[in-house]
């Protein structure tokens, strides 16, 4: 017998055995739940809809008694794949959210000499395989501050100019066609986005949240406006519903808990414990204001800042007509009343008739952000200080996460865990970022600097690192290879500003001719230069936008009249 007749003679027996078999069929989820509105429910009630467009239902729970926190304005700048995701244009909700655009971090007084630097939305570029950061330390170190020598954005940040022209381009060659007007984006995720946009955005998280609201809305998710009273809990311990006040019980099979440092449902409900963050992240305390400006006179800074004080550190974010700040500090060394002293003095006559807001933060993550059929986003499920603007970061990567792992009614164990891996993999790695804004510093004024080199836990991998980077800056070999965000260009950029430098040169770079590198830093000085003069201010800019849409709309609607 040869081999075809021998699968001849096989063929009916397998079909009569599959004749005989039931094909089980799993059972999608149809009824999807989301607890909590602001800025995490309303990007989660978005996403989902566009991304799970048949046969589900999701409705959005949130109380009027409860107010979001509404500080988390400024974003990476991934947050544009998210509205790419759901086809907006900046110019339809950037003027109604007061947004504005942001290249980078501006951090003042974080090293002893109180000099500031950028962290830029930009990758350093590359000479015979070497970043121009370790050309910098051969060259320019005693010459120039390393972010202006290396980088466009700086100087785009100290003149205040946009990061597009009037008509739309963007100053960043390697990214003009990528975000021109014409170009229809690709639904990428954050994990497989490779090209580095050049700016993110501030905006305000309560506007933005209306307005996300409101496109939701028109697309089908139901809206409930009622308070929670209870959380009924299935034989198996899975959520079967919550008890509203006025509404009654809203049942589900799939729960979204977006009820922020709370956590309702994966804490109180499912108790879920959370690891805290103590031991490494200092901060567990902070006052928010917001600030009025004058934005024709002053301009917009295109950029957040980060300022150090005694016991912590002050963020700025300049919006399209106020500016959003607060004070992030530890309450082992401050007061509320000494906290908010040393903050108004810090911001002088403009926080004057400035109501202030008092916010015990959270830092740290829950042990599983998925639980039975439970999922928490955003503050709910994980919170590091607002240093590196990962909050709605957070919030666009457990949506995406989500989405990839989304479960049937079956809540497969084995997709949940690598749910949990993948988010704590990224909360952890962006802990350990943090940790290294810290530990690197070499200020050691006051005691809380002092804790900061003395008394924080360092954890071992990052200690390794650490040790590597005093003899050669970080690179894409040496980083953290999960899933976090951040590439090995901040790590760099934090070192050298911190003053945490390696003691010289790599050796291998005396043995490789420089005139190309120095050819690549002249250009860099030539073309900060050009933009700097070419450029509109960010106040231009945006006021253009926002007359140029107001009078689409007005066109628009004297065209329907009488229709």
């Amino acid at each position: 017998m040869n081999v075809s007749d021998a699968f001849r003679n096989l063929q009916p027996r397998s079909q009569d055995k599959l004749k005989g078999e039931t094909l089980i069929m799993s059972q999608p989820v149809q009824n999807l739940v989301i607890v909590g509105g602001g800025t995490a429910g309303w990007m989660s009630a978005v996403y989902l809809r566009k991304a799970l467009d048949k046969n589900i239902q999701i409705t959005l729970v949130e109380s009027s008694d409860v107010t979001t926190i509404g500080v988390g304005e400024a974003t990476f700048s991934t947050i544009k794949l998210f509205f790419d995701y759901l086809g907006l244009q900046e110019h339809e909700w950037m003027p109604k959210c007061n947004a504005s655009y942001k290249t980078a971090i501006k951090f003042n007084n974080w090293n002893t000499q109180g000099q500031h630097f950028y962290h830029p939305f930009q990758r350093y570029e590359t000479v015979n395989g070497f970043d121009i950061a370790e050309w910098w330390l051969k060259i320019k170190r005693d010459e120039e501050p390393f972010d202006y020598a290396c980088f466009l954005i700086p100087s785009i940040c100290d003149h205040k100019k946009s990061p597009r022209y009037l008509d739309g381009t963007v100053f960043d060659d390697k990214v003009k066609d990528l975000i021109s007007r014409e170009f229809i984006p690709e639904k990428n995720v954050l994990s497989d986005h490779k090209v580095q946009y050049p700016y993110a955005y501030h905006f305000d998280a309560n506007l933005l949240a209306r307005f996300l609201k409101d496109y939701a809305k028109q697309r089908g998710v139901k809206h409930v406006i009622d308070h929670v009273e209870n959380v009924k809990l299935a034989e198996d311990g899975s959520i079967d519903s919550i008890i509203t006040r006025e509404h009654g019980n809203v049942s589900g099979d799939l729960f979204v808990d977006c009820t922020g440092f709370r956590g309702l449902l994966i804490n109180e409900a499912l108790d879920e414990p959370f690891n805290y963050f103590s031991d490494s992240l200092l901060c567990d305390r902070a006052i928010a204001m917001q600030i009025p400006t004058d934005i024709k006179k002053d301009g917009i800074n295109p950029f957040t800042a980060a300022t150090a004080l005694s016991s912590g550190w002050v963020w700025n974010i300049p919006l399209y007509g106020r500016d959003g700040t607060g004070y992030v500090y530890c309450s082992a060394f401050l007061s509320e009343e000494e906290a908010e002293q040393e903050f108004r003095q810090h911001l002088g006559p403009a926080a004057l008739n400035c109501k202030a807001k008092h916010i015990k933060i959270r830092v740290g993550r829950n042990r599983n952000s998925w639980v039975k059929n439970c999922v928490a986003i955003g503050l709910a499920s994980g919170f590091v200080e607002p240093l590196e603007s990962t909050g709605i970061f957070f919030i666009q990567h457990g949506i995406e996460e989500l989405v990839s792992h989304f479960p049937d009614k079956t809540f497969n164990e084995e997709l949940i865990k690598s749910y949990n891996n993948t988010i704590a993999e990224c909360i952890d790695g962006v802990r350990d970022f943090l940790t290294l804004h810290y530990c690197a510093s070499d200020r050691t004024d006051t005691p809380f600097w002092k804790a900061t080199k003395q008394e924080i836990k360092i954890p071992e991998q990052l200690n390794e690192k650490l040790r590597l980077w005093k003899t050669r800056l970080p690179n894409n070999k040496n980083v953290n290879h999960n899933y976090h965000g951040f590439d090995s260009y901040s790590y760099s950029v934090m070192l050298l500003g911190l003053n945490y430098l390696p003691e010289s040169s790599l050796p291998a770079l005396n043995h490789i001719d420089e005139r190309e590198a120095i050819a690549v830093f002249n250009s860099i000085k030539q073309k900060a230069n050009h933009l700097a003069a070419t450029l509109p201010s960010q106040y231009e800019y945006l006021t253009y936008v926002i007359k140029s849409q107001e009078q689409s709309e007005y066109l628009r609607e004297e065209s329907l009249v009488g229709v």
